[in-house]
């Protein structure tokens, strides 16, 4: 077996393959803790660069864009909804118009229909009676003739 002798202690084997591990283990904590430093003053640095008052001034002018859009919505909602009430109105005032326009054609008609029936039953009253008067006058003639068949 190989034998190592190191700062006058001797490791064999076993021991040798532990102590390996805790050195490459040691080494390798040693650069990650190196990397995190490293990146822990890149971002110090990028930290300390930063101009708060511009991100301060970029946020207010954020805000008040914001502001502004969210006023100018609800201007948009109240004139939406102004203008819906005003065609719901001009739809009431057309609905009342049409229900107006349809009874007064209704009371036309049945009038209308009235005068109808009116004048037919007097024109069929009036040819009742001259025709009632032709057959008086028919049969006065008939029996006339029939009465004084040599009178012509």
């Amino acid at each position: 077996m190989a034998e190592v002798e190191i700062a006058g202690m001797t490791f064999k084997g076993g021991k040798m393959a532990i102590i390996l591990t805790a050195l490459s283990t040691l080494g390798g904590a040693s650069w990650a803790g190196f990397e995190f430093y490293k990146d822990y003053m890149d971002m110090k640095e990028i930290v300390q660069n930063i101009d708060v008052d511009a991100i301060e001034a970029r946020n207010t002018q954020i805000v008040q864009k914001l502001d502004d859009a969210i006023e100018y919505t609800r201007d948009i909602k109240s004139g939406l909804r102004d203008d819906i009430l005003s065609i719901e109105k001009q739809a009431d005032r057309v609905e009342d118009k049409a229900r107006n326009m349809e009874e007064k054609v209704r009371d036309m008609i049945d009038k209308a229909s009235e005068r109808f029936e009116t004048r037919r039953d007097s024109l069929i009253k009036d040819n009742n009676r001259e025709l009632k008067d032709l057959e008086k006058r028919l049969t006065d003639k008939i029996q006339k003739a029939l009465d004084n068949p040599l009178a012509d």
